[in-house]
């Protein structure tokens, strides 16, 4: 992958070299990553890393912890291994199938397990000409390959961190099983009163806690955009400039 351009996240504590085409992470992973409440010296793993935007901003908010990426498409994986390198953290990044780990990884449990799943259904439609980015949208694995991987890789206890399109849902609740637990659910919109777009979804392993559905999360203030500058509101521009954690309940 020759064609890339280097990208700076979390107002320039992270810099990313990206595709200039194909798939380019955008703020879900930050999102993502700010919704994962990891502590120094833990295990996480990242499914469908990609470039490495959602494992290398929780590296960037939180030192110390032992990250893992595992990526079906070798060109990412390389990029995300240099991204890593370029920003001085330290992560694994393995290729490979979600659905055929690495043996080694296959054998290995974490504290927190998190994923941006394929927005779209496999197998409808296509979402690009360009293969890497319809892999990375579309793919050709179920949602319930996605939620099976991470529910065996986590320990008990462990943490399962999902952002997903919120028509998604349905689709992510019902590949869950009695193996998670405390399950929440945060709806994600752009303004108050809008649909939500988004869902960032927490479970638990072998939690025996109540589904929640919590209130929505709006991004922006006010309830349209009235100029150049950006609106978001303070808590989600600390993230995305910042790094910040998301005040999420659990």
């Amino acid at each position: 992958m020759t064609d890339t351009t280097c990208d700076a996240f979390l107002g320039g504590r992270l810099t990313l070299e990206q595709p200039a085409r194909g798939y380019r992470a955008g703020f879900d992973p930050v999102l993502l990553a700010a919704a994962v409440k990891a502590r120094a010296d833990e295990t996480v793993l990242e499914l469908g890393c990609g470039a490495g935007a959602a494992l290398l901003s929780l590296g960037t908010r939180v030192p110390g912890l032992a990250l893992h990426g595992v990526e079906v498409q070798p060109a990412y994986a390389e990029l995300c291994r240099r991204n890593a390198a370029r920003n001085g953290i330290q992560a694994t990044i393995w290729d490979g199938d979600l659905r055929a780990l690495p043996p080694a990884l296959n054998n290995m449990t974490f504290h927190h397990v998190l994923a941006n799943p394929p927005y779209f259904e496999a197998g409808r439609g296509k979402s690009s000409t360009l293969h890497d980015r319809d892999l990375a949208l579309r793919g050709d694995t179920t949602t319930a390959d996605w939620i099976e991987t991470a529910t065996r890789r986590l320990r008990p206890k462990g943490w399962l961190t999902l952002i997903h399109k919120a028509d998604r849902l349905h689709d992510v609740l019902r590949a869950m099983d009695d193996r998670l637990g405390a399950v929440s659910v945060h709806p994600i919109t752009g303004r108050a009163g809008r649909p939500a777009d988004r869902v960032l979804i927490r479970a638990r392993k072998g939690a025996r806690g109540p589904f929640r559905l919590h209130p929505p999360i709006h991004l922006h203030d006010g309830p349209q955009h009235r100029s150049d500058q950006p609106d978001y509101r303070p808590e989600i521009g600390a993230i995305l400039r910042d790094g910040a954690s998301f005040p999420l309940p659990d």
